[in-house]
């Protein structure tokens, strides 16, 4: 019913990539079980940073991820990668359940790294795979993507806090088993495809990913009014938990769709033939073995070497000894080499590392100014998030189309925005940590779904990224608790905003060579 190489199967793959993304967002939800391990295993404030740190570790053993991605196929990567989270998470359910006794804290540490670095495993077989087949919308494929990835906190916490009453066990226990599913539902369905040919078969990419996209909007929107509704009933909760259930499978209605006009057309044609067009029936075949002799078969392979291959990137021939410049495909040596690489990777920390320092630590820092429940602002952070990751591929990608603008200023714009949400956080007014969680979101975000992009256009896509508690543990009350954490963050992010600006101005080059590409490429296509 759906081939893996069919336009309906095609976007099937994609459907279950969605999915896959409103998952594996996974490694941002720790502030709504820290407080769970912190009081279980009487943990210092210290060692519960220390047990971030192992999480976030693993997503830094993704290279391991990358390398595979060129040896292995995508199902296995995803499989990995699922199980390695049902370890991971699953351990840790465990022991928050108390069905096992504490364990050791090292031993805590590395199921916490493996749930962190599952992560990787499920992101890199999406990412590679959807940009690979939709290489003429990267931008808005990362968008949608990232996006997705953005939502899935807000998801796991709301749908926790709807069916659960946040309670941190059953939470873990969604982390543990929810993403296998899933996970075992897109191996099935997601393969690498050939890409799109042709500006009817582009125009239809964009007039679905742009369906996509508002309907993850609507959901970004329905579980916004829901954090919002404050204390609900039962009956409610179940409907809100359905309702995004069903927002969750809405996509499923375009590879629908795709299958609809496929059948369409192909009973179209069946009707055609059977009507009695006897000459066709001769003639076309005959006219395909005319149009196609030996001897430009043999040629074929010759002139595909020498055409230009879209998107600015370069067709590797294997006597090629020269060091591919930016813009061209980098083995992950290669691009380790380059100073753009060390550029964009400092800038990617000073973002990155400094909002994730913030989601990890949400739940005490909402604790310290007076907070009961934080779940909110973890949900804030997600959803915003979710809007820096999805407008800025789409923006990005319409600006560097029409006037070849670097994709790293857009970075640069989130950095200082990121700077300013630290401040309002440092300086700890009432209301502040709406505020601020909502700023951090949305610039982590725009940083995470713009990074990818980048990295594929400069070095291509083939190498693939103190109160004494009950427990005994210790808790800062007071915005003092964390105002100098937030004022090195707003300065490593001003540092982050010079080197992408400093990055814009190098690569200026490359994404004018790209957008005189993909506008040659979209004249051809208007006058075939």
């Amino acid at each position: 019913m759906f081939s893996a190489v069919s336009p309906a199967g095609k976007w099937l793959g994609f459907v279950t990539a969605v999915w896959v993304q409103s998952i594996s967002g996974n490694n941002y939800t720790f502030s709504n079980y820290s407080a769970a391990l912190k009081s279980l295993m009487a943990l210092t404030q210290l060692q519960l940073n220390n047990l971030s740190v192992a999480k976030d570790v693993g997503k830094a053993f993704g290279l391991l991820a990358g390398l595979a991605s060129d040896r292995l196929p995508t199902p296995l990567i995803l499989l990995i990668g699922s199980i390695e989270g049902l370890v991971g998470y699953g351990f840790q359910w465990l022991v928050v359940s108390q069905r096992i006794r504490p364990l050791p804290y090292w031993q805590m540490c590395i199921f916490l790294c493996m749930g962190g670095n599952s992560t990787t495993w499920m992101n890199t077989a999406i990412l590679v795979t959807c940009m690979r087949n939709f290489r003429k919308n990267r931008g808005p494929v990362s968008g949608i993507l990232k996006g997705y990835v953005g939502l899935s906190t807000a998801i796991f916490t709301d749908l926790c806090s709807a069916l659960f009453a946040d309670d941190p066990s059953s939470f873990l226990l969604m982390l543990a088993i929810i993403p296998a599913v899933v996970c075992f539902t897109a191996v099935l369905f997601l393969r690498e495809t050939p890409p799109t040919i042709g500006a009817a078969a582009e125009k239809e990419e964009t007039e679905y990913f742009n369906v996509i996209n508002v309907i993850a909007v609507v959901i970004a929107v329905y579980l916004l009014v829901y954090d919002f509704t404050g204390e609900n009933s039962g009956v409610v909760s179940l409907v809100f938990a359905i309702g995004l259930l069903f927002l969750l499978a809405a996509p499923l209605g375009i590879p629908m769709y795709a299958f609809w006009q496929s059948w369409v057309a192909g009973k179209a044609s069946a009707n055609s033939i059977a009507a009695g067009d006897v000459e066709r029936q001769i003639q076309e075949p005959l006219l395909v073995q005319q149009v196609v002799p030996e001897q430009e078969q043999e040629q074929k392979p010759e002139i595909a070497t020498t055409t230009a291959p879209p998107s600015g990137e370069v067709v590797e021939s294997e006597t090629r000894k020269r060091k591919p410049v930016i813009g061209e495909d980098h083995t992950i040596i290669e691009a380790v080499g380059t100073p753009d690489f060390w550029i964009l990777f400092v800038s990617f920390l000073c973002g990155v590392g400094t909002g994730l320092a913030v989601m990890n630590n949400m739940g005490q820092m909402g604790l310290a100014l007076g907070y009961a429940d934080v779940s909110i602002f973890v949900s804030l952070t997600s959803i915003w998030g979710f809007f820096g990751r999805i407008i800025s591929g789409t923006v990005s990608e319409h600006f560097m189309r029409k006037a070849g603008t670097p994709r790293p200023l857009w970075n640069a714009v989130s950095q200082i925005l990121m700077a300013v949400g630290y401040v309002v956080m440092a300086i700890g007014l009432p209301g502040s940590l709406y505020i601020g969680s909502s700023v951090v979101g949305l610039c982590y975000g725009i940083r995470v779904a713009i990074t990818v992009p980048i990295a594929s256009n400069l070095f291509g896509l083939k190498y693939y990224v103190a109160t004494l508690t009950p427990s005994g543990a210790t808790t800062c009350i007071g915005a003092h608790c964390y105002r100098l954490v937030f004022v090195i963050m707003a300065i490593a992010c001003i540092v982050g905003f010079g080197l992408d600006v400093l990055l814009s101005i190098r690569t200026k080059n490359v994404y004018s060579k790209i957008q005189g590409t993909k506008n040659s490429g979209s004249k051809k296509s208007n006058k075939a």
